[in-house]
């Protein structure tokens, strides 16, 4: 009796064992990047710096950059929905691009800033980080930048049902840490001050992203 005691002990243990170095794998980190998305707000004596992490309301005039610094070998992928229904990829530059690790990479590049215009409506940010390449996705988005306009029309339903689908076959996937580098706070401006906000460096409000496999994320801007 106490032998087969001893044995399902045994036993217990090394299923114990076992299923810790599978939780291990699962929670493995393989996805590590910073990224930060921040808008320049309010009128042009009073301009405010405030970083941009949930849906939020932007209006005509006011600007917005982005950073990605990728600090393991995963895939972000960074897809606009303008409020006239037409998308662009703001990152990569290229699906076939090569990429440093630990770069800061802004959209726009160097010290521009997209500035929203008077076309109103929510415009929508997809930001997707993989360990594998979304081939599909990369397909789809490809086949849109080729199209006419009367074909892209389509096929923007086409690249934003993918994304969804993404979405859903990764669900089970979990994010591991998203936390803030820095604290940021409002930057008020004077005149003085307003040439130091167009020299400002969004990669100083960054936040770290950590996950198993697959991390996403929707912003939407009502552009009012």
């Amino acid at each position: 009796m106490k032998q087969y005691i001893h044995i399902l002990v045994i036993a217990f243990l090394a299923h114990s064992s076992l299923f810790a170095a599978m939780q291990a794998v699962e929670n493995d980190e393989n996805i590590n990047y910073k990224w930060s998305f921040v808008a320049k707000v309010g009128p042009a004596n009073d301009r405010k710096v405030a970083m941009v992490t949930r849906d939020t309301m932007l209006r005509t005039g006011d600007e917005f950059k982005m950073m990605v610094n990728v600090q393991k070998k995963c895939y972000v992928y960074v897809i606009h929905k303008s409020s006239a229904n037409e998308l662009s990829v703001l990152y990569p530059t290229s699906f076939e691009a090569q990429f440093e690790l630990e770069k800061n990479y802004y959209l726009p590049k160097g010290r521009s800033w997209f500035k929203l215009d008077s076309s109103l409506g929510t415009e929508t940010f997809y930001i997707l980080a993989s360990h594998e390449r979304l081939t599909e996705l990369e397909q789809q988005v490809n086949a849109y930048l080729v199209a006419n306009r009367e074909q892209q029309k389509a096929l923007v339903a086409s690249v934003v049902g993918e994304i969804k689908d993404i979405k859903k076959r990764y669900r089970t996937y979990s994010t591991l840490a998203e936390r803030p580098i820095s604290i940021a706070g409002n930057v008020r401006g004077t005149k003085k001050d307003e040439l130091n906000l167009e020299k400002f460096d969004v990669g100083k409000l960054a936040t770290e992203i950590s996950a198993n496999n697959f991390y996403s994320k929707t912003i939407s801007i009502e552009h009012k």
